[in-house]
Formats: structure tokens, sequence, C-alpha cells
């Protein structure tokens, strides 16, 4: 079964639909690249995910350790590269929401 249906709906903006949900995404291409700007970027969504991937396979294995991730945060940085444009780097940096939701 597919993921996700993406739709090009003109002026580099897509609109993504999770099918098991129904939740929807737009995306727009970035100023610096032809587009408007008014929404996460493909790019922009690939960096992200990496981000939201890395802080829930932590919750996971932190489970196991009596230890609570809420409110922790990662805050990430996508570099990208002129040519060919691509992503170059992605910086990715954790803060720990508060140590006294730690489990007793």
């Amino acid at each position: 079964m597919p993921t996700s249906k993406v739709t090009y709906v003109g002026e580099l903006r897509t609109t993504c639909i999770h099918l098991q949900s129904g939740t929807e995404i737009i995306t727009d291409a970035p100023t610096d690249n032809h587009g408007k700007g008014e929404a996460f970027s493909p790019t922009d969504l690939v960096a992200t995910a990496l981000g939201s991937c890395m802080v829930s396979i932590m919750a996971i294995k932190t489970k196991d350790l009596d230890i609570d991730l809420k409110d922790s945060s990662i805050s990430v940085t996508k570099i990208m590269q002129a040519e060919p444009r691509r992503i170059s780097k992605n910086h990715s940096s954790f803060r720990y929401g508060n140590y006294n939701n730690r489990k007793k």
C-alpha cells in the first residue's frame, strides 16, 4: 500500500497526503530557488524528517532506561549546495527537555 500521495498544484507548490491518517503537508520551493517560501520546501522536509526520526528513536530507547524525553527538541539546520543544487550538510542539535522528567 502506498504511504502518501504527492500532487503538484502549480507555482512550485505540492500537497502531500499521508494516506493512512489523511494528514496533509504543503510544500513550496524556497525563495532562493524560484519559489514563494510559504511552507516547508521538499529539502526542508528531508532535513526535518531526519531530526524527527532521531528523537523518535531516542524516545523508543529511553523508555527502556526510564528516561522521559518529553519537551526535548532537535534544532535542524540544512545547508544547501549550489552546483548541483542539493543538501550538502545537515546540522542537528539536541536539547533535553527537562531533567526532572526522569521517572522515579
